[in-house]
């Protein structure tokens, strides 16, 4: 069993970063490589902070990981060094934790029994628990290919290569149907190749899960736009018998009403972190690099503070990142966001630290150009956030008439995703998106049109890696019992599951 008394024997201990110096000067993942020896050893007294709780909220669905990963008992496994089942027992419930390992925000630490006081000393760093276990798995060859010994003689195509889509892909390959997943993108992962920053995780750590895919039998094809020149809806409804959209929810939110908008300069957030993620592919150099300017990061959240990080890696004179929010505490309000809920805090990313300036409550009024079109200049004022009781709708408020003037030679909308793309697979589906820009399914992860299925993004709208992976695999086991009758795959989520939260 394990040790009660763990968290009060080992303070928690994050993963050490390297040092910001150096860090800035190259692409690299932004923690330091320990030796494995080091490593484990820090990482088996993490561990033991764990007190196996009689009712784990880590792993509800609801307030935890959605995954319902098996956390109390990795973490034991760890505890004993027994680090080959700890894999095992992980790999149970996660197809790639290292994505969520180095990408998920961790509910499940949020709703950690030690998350309750500070005086606990803070919550078990499951996170890095869980992130090494999947490296010391690919050191020591504990993941392989997991061939079925089956055909069902089914054919399913899967329509987007994000985290969700290749949790489906996976679970069905393995299920003994024949796999062939469609990326338009010329390179294969989705958000993880063109939307993660190299610097939060480096390609090589995607590009090795997909050859274990490969292994397995998954088929890919990118460089293909299905329902358009590449794959006609006709030929892919005649070619399978399930389809699965996980094509994402990347269509950026916008700001048209603000003054200025149409200035050069001024872009959407994907329109900076693509080409320069394709950069360190080795693509070229980037099209819209910070190099020498005065960056303004508009939006408070992840893709903001990744838009901070590479401006900053680029070489910009400044970063300034804005959020219309006031400054969130540094501890969990229990009047506003009681535990074990998702808590209202002040979030610091590793970008954060390196460099540049956050301001909060404040928002753009106009942008400012020059003679050439381009933006130079950004008026601020400080606002207030409030929302109708009644309707839900959110205002935006002045709080004065003074207005300050920074400079900014480039601006980047990082205020969010409002939905699906349009694009010729949903018309020629007869899809269309619900008010939240999304595809609706039933109870069986089902669209209303006959076996096309839908789940990640796409269906959740914009959310974290393991919701993505979480709805993968929940879909397969649909898509599974659609195609034989019945299916013996895990499904951890239903299609209106929604995490705990204060309303």
């Amino acid at each position: 069993m394990a040790d009660p008394n763990g968290f009060m024997s080992f303070p928690r201990k994050d993963a050490p970063k390297r040092p910001v110096d150096e860090r800035l000067g190259d692409w690299r993942e932004v923690y330091a490589a320990l030796a494995p020896s080091e490593r484990d050893t820090q990482v088996r007294k993490q561990a033991t902070r764990c007190m196996d709780c009689g009712i784990p909220f880590c792993h509800s669905g609801s307030a935890g990981c959605p995954l319902g990963n098996l956390i109390p008992e990795w973490n034991d496994l760890v505890r004993r060094g027994d680090w080959e089942l700890a894999s095992e027992r992980l790999h149970a419930t996660n197809n790639f934790p290292e994505f969520t390992g180095k990408l998920c925000p961790a509910p499940c630490e949020a709703a950690c029994v030690l998350a309750i006081s500070p005086d606990s000393g803070g919550a078990v760093t499951i996170k890095r628990v869980e992130e090494t276990i999947a490296e010391v798995s690919w050191d020591n060859n504990y993941v392989e290919a997991r061939v079925s010994a089956v055909s069902s003689g089914k054919r399913v195509a899967v329509v987007g290569s994000g985290p969700a889509g290749l949790a489906a892909a996976q679970q069905l390959t393995r299920a003994g149907h024949e796999v062939t997943v469609f990326e338009r993108d010329d390179r294969l992962g989705g958000l993880l190749r063109y939307g993660i920053p190299e610097f939060k995780m480096e390609k090589k750590v995607l590009d090795r899960r997909l050859a274990q895919l490969r292994a397995e039998g998954t088929k890919f094809v990118t460089g293909c736009e299905v329902g358009g020149s590449g794959l006609s809806v006709e030929e892919l409804r005649a070619s399978f018998d399930a389809v699965v959209l996980a094509v994402g929810a990347l269509q950026g939110r916008d700001a048209p009403d603000i003054p200025g908008r149409d200035l050069k300069g001024v872009h959407l957030a994907m329109e900076h972190l693509v080409p320069a993620n394709r950069e360190c592919e080795g693509d070229g150099p980037t099209s819209i690099s910070a190099a020498g300017k005065h960056v303004l990061v508009i939006g408070g959240g992840d893709t903001g503070a990744d838009c901070y990080g590479t401006a900053t890696r680029q070489g910009a004179l400044s970063v300034t990142q804005l959020d219309q929010y006031p400054k969130p505490p540094d501890v969990r309000d229990d009047a506003r966001s009681p535990w074990p809920v998702w808590p209202v805090v002040l979030r610091t990313y590793p970008a954060h630290e390196e460099s540049g300036e956050r301001r909060f409550a404040v928002a753009v009024s106009r942008f400012i150009g020059d003679s050439d079109g381009h933006v130079r200049l950004v008026e601020l004022q400080k606002v207030r956030v409030e929302r109708d009781p009644a309707t839900g709708l959110r205002s935006v408020t002045p709080v004065s008439d003074d207005v300050e003037a920074i400079p900014a030679d480039m601006v980047l909308l990082a205020i969010g995703f409002e939905g699906v793309e349009q694009m010729p697979l949903l018309d020629g589906l007869g899809l269309s998106l619900t008010k939240r820009g999304t595809l609706s399914c039933g109870s069986d992860w089902q669209t209303s049109a006959p076996g096309v299925f839908v789940c990640g993004d796409a269906h959740r709208g914009a959310s974290l890696v393991v919701w993505a992976i979480a709805e993968g695999r929940s879909v397969a086991n649909a898509v599974d019992a659609y195609l034989t009758g019945a299916s013996d795959l895990p499904a951890p989520v239903h299609p209106t599951a929604l995490p705990l939260a204060v309303v």
